[in-house]
């Protein structure tokens, strides 16, 4: 693992301060985020092999595991903080709703650079984002008492265009030129870290405004929503005796939620406030995440827990 992909906490955090100091130049780079995840995602396709879906399709359960903990405790954990913290209403409705959103995209490239399972990581930002159309709407109405549409045809393809689609293309190419490709991995979890760093810096300019009305209140849920899954995630993959790059997989997967979702899903329904929960928690996952991923790209996974 690069050099730079274990320096990625600083990148991130450095990106961060950068673009909350000078927001407008990376601001101005708002169109070139999803053409840029969507590189790092065929990047990453580079990678894999038929292999790393076989061992996907060969455990069912552990997919069955991610889902769980995606849509039953994520929003629930969030309904506790809403309750613990006497969270103000729009901003009770913004954290449930990031509860109830699928796995984020960017949860793939941080489970690359963190030496996790990234075939199972592509494979779960998919299964949520199929199932969300169901749950999300529900998970909703059960927790909020208020029915919301999901733009159920755009997340589809927002997710096909950004992740399925540049996977699989790398993952063709591999598949065509196998071993002419060799020299190029080593070099990819670097540029795979320079990439998710711009992306934060873009992130955090696009939320600038949003983030200087910030309240303490509104930080710590976040964070504690952030945390909890990301320890829930780890904790369930243990606790079931998954290997370390699974369990690596599971709490990046849980952890990291499509939170650009649920601030348009608040901001269409409950209004401007409620999308804040959201736009912070897209800083925020992307700075824990890569600090996470900084510190698991240190160290290979072992085999299997004793």
């Amino acid at each position: 693992m690069s050099r730079v992909s274990r320096a990625l906490p600083l990148l991130a955090l450095g990106a961060a301060l950068i673009a909350g100091l000078l927001p407008a130049p990376f601001a101005a780079l708002q169109p070139a985020l999803l053409p840029l995840l969507g590189a790092v995602m065929f990047a990453m396709g580079l990678t894999l092999t038929p292999a790393s879906f076989a061992s996907v399709r060969a455990r069912p359960a552990v997919l069955l595991l991610g889902v769980t903990a995606q849509f039953f405790l994520m929003p629930l954990l969030a309904w506790l903080l809403v309750r613990l913290l006497r969270l103000p209403e729009p901003i009770a409705v913004g954290l449930v709703l990031v509860g109830a959103a699928p796995g984020g995209t960017a949860s793939n490239v941080m489970c690359f650079l963190a030496r996790g399972d990234l075939a199972l990581s592509v494979s779960l930002t998919a299964l949520s984002t199929l199932l969300a159309v169901l749950f999300t709407p529900a998970l909703a109405t059960f927790y909020l008492g208020a029915e919301v549409a999901v733009p159920a045809l755009g997340l589809l393809r927002s997710v096909a265009e950004v992740v399925l689609a540049p996977v699989l293309a790398g993952f063709a190419v591999r598949w065509w030129f196998g071993a002419r490709l060799a020299a190029l991995e080593p070099v990819l979890p670097g540029l795979a870290a320079g990439a998710i760093a711009l992306i934060i810096a873009i992130v955090v300019a696009m939320n600038h405004d949003l983030l200087g009305v910030l309240s303490g209140a509104t930080l710590v849920a976040v964070a504690l929503h952030n945390a909890g899954g990301l320890a829930m995630g780890y904790g369930l993959a243990r606790i079931t005796r998954q290997d370390e790059a699974t369990c690596r997989t599971l709490a990046l997967e849980v952890g990291m939620q499509n939170s650009g979702l649920a601030a348009l899903l608040g901001a269409q329904h409950f209004g401007a406030a409620a999308a804040l929960p959201g736009a912070v928690f897209s800083v925020w996952h992307n700075l824990s995440g890569a600090a996470l991923a900084g510190v698991w790209a240190r160290r290979a996974p072992v085999a299997r827990h004793g």
